[in-house]
């Protein structure tokens, strides 16, 4: 009887935890979109409406799901609270957040590089930084599709059956 709980207990666990790893491979996509939208929101900010870039990152923060508000409004808090510059804003709020995501490094360098320009030229040059980190995340996003298709389902299997593994060596 206690084999059968345990057995139970190490089949649950690992099938959780494969499902984890799922999860967090379908949550990149999302993510990716999200941040794309995200951009597009800040593009029209600037060029259309001309909001300073606090306001604009307050209103994409309350537009967004966690964690890429919390990214946003932590750079709105920055930018207001203390004396910094932009990009050390930027980076700072991305790196704080950054752990909370499904994203990897590749997309962790490009918002890197994106934020170096951020409010450093006029809004036309702005607006073109802007489009090719757009470009740069739809490469990435598609990418983050591709894997999702490919190792999902494996994934989930996997934990299923390393589970039965371990209770076949263990019993």
């Amino acid at each position: 009887m206690v084999k059968l709980i345990g057995a139970v207990f190490i089949i649950v666990a690992t099938t959780v935890i494969g499902f984890e790893a799922s999860r967090h491979l379908s949550d990149r996509p999302q993510q990716l979109r999200s941040l794309r939208s995200a951009l597009q929101s800040l593009e029209a900010e600037i060029m259309y409406g001309h909001t300073p870039l606090h306001e604009a990152a307050r209103r994409l923060s309350a537009q967004l799901s966690k964690p890429l508000s919390n990214f946003f409004d932590s750079f709105a808090k920055k930018l207001t609270d203390t004396e910094t510059t932009v990009n050390e804003a930027w980076e700072t709020s991305l790196r704080e957040v950054w752990k909370s995501t499904a994203l990897k490094k590749g997309e962790f360098e490009i918002m890197k590089q994106f934020g170096e320009t951020l409010g450093r030229h006029d809004r036309f040059s702005q607006q073109k930084h802007i489009m090719l980190t757009l470009s740069h995340l739809e490469r990435e996003e598609a990418n983050a599709i591709q894997a999702q298709m490919k190792y999902e389902k494996m994934v989930k299997s996997l934990g299923f059956l390393s589970g039965l593994l371990l209770i076949i060596l263990l019993f």
